[in-house]
């Protein structure tokens, strides 16, 4: 990708998944990561793995002692900061709606929306200090764009994260900042590992994923390479986009027979959710 050898970015959530992937592509590029997670060993693990001079960090990104850290290690070593991925989030429960407590709620928008507001807010601030121009992707979600009955902290979050890149973007293009988004459909990572046997945690994710045009789940490579062209000088005129990346799923018009239209057993379904039959 143009532009990105010798570049300094910050990747955030980078211990595992689409983090990691993002890290390593980066890195392939030519680029110093600054790899941010909360699970020290596997961030540190990552670090290493890099094929450029890197660094890593433990830090919460939902508070801003968290975010100077990890801002305050880039410029440490690097000097300076041009590219961020903020990638960090966590899925929340998967609880019905009645039953999703404020302290789930909150939890999941501290990191989510806090974590990407506070993230953006620092790059500003950095590229303002060094007198230049940079780029940010933001990880936002198949559920920033669509609906579910469940996961509501996450698809609220994901949803609000579009509306910190929309004004970002906004702001940034006279001063040469672009802002976009990936929005990842079904890729297996940890972020669903709390839950493995739930309907729609970790487990289905490959039968879930064989509904899609492509008939298959996504790999944390498949959302790295994205990043990259977004943080890429090839997409130099592009900003305050969403980039689907999720096997053409956003695109399926679920009331057509190819879309699988009465393909599920929504009785199951129904009494899984609400404990009888509603339809």
């Amino acid at each position: 990708m143009r532009g990105l050898a010798g570049k300094v970015a910050v990747v955030t959530g980078a211990a595992g998944g689409i983090g990691a992937a993002t890290a390593r592509r980066l890195a392939a590029d030519g680029v110093h990561v600054v790899a941010v997670d909360t699970d020290e060993d596997g961030v540190r693990a990552v670090a290493k793995s890099l094929d450029t001079d890197g660094a890593w960090i433990c830090a919460d990104v939902s508070n801003e002692g968290g975010v100077k850290s990890y801002m305050d290690l880039a410029v440490e070593r690097f000097g300076r900061v041009d590219l961020h991925h903020l990638n960090a989030g966590i899925a929340g429960t998967l609880a019905p709606l009645p039953d999703v407590t404020l302290a789930e709620f909150n939890q999941v928008m501290a990191v989510n929306v806090r974590g990407v507001f506070l993230g953006v807010r620092a790059a500003f601030r950095r590229y303002a200090e060094q007198g230049g121009a940079g780029s940010i992707v933001i990880t936002g979600s198949i559920g920033s764009l669509r609906g579910s009955a469940d996961l509501l902290a996450y698809q609220t979050s994901k949803h609000a994260v579009l509306g910190i890149l929309h004004g970002a973007a906004m702001y940034g293009g006279p001063l040469g900042v672009r802002v976009n988004a990936v929005a990842p459909g079904i890729v297996p990572t940890d972020l669903f590992a709390a839950t493995p046997d739930a309907a729609g945690g970790k487990d289905d994710m490959v039968r879930r994923a064989s509904s899609t045009p492509l008939r298959r789940a996504g790999t944390g490579d498949d959302i790295a390479s994205v990043v990259a062209f977004l943080l890429s000088d090839d997409a130099a005129y592009l900003t305050g986009e969403v980039v689907s990346v999720d096997g053409g799923a956003s695109i399926v018009s679920t009331v057509r027979p190819s879309g699988g239209a009465g393909a599920w057993d929504f009785a199951a379904h129904d009494r899984a959710l609400y404990g009888k039959d509603v339809s």
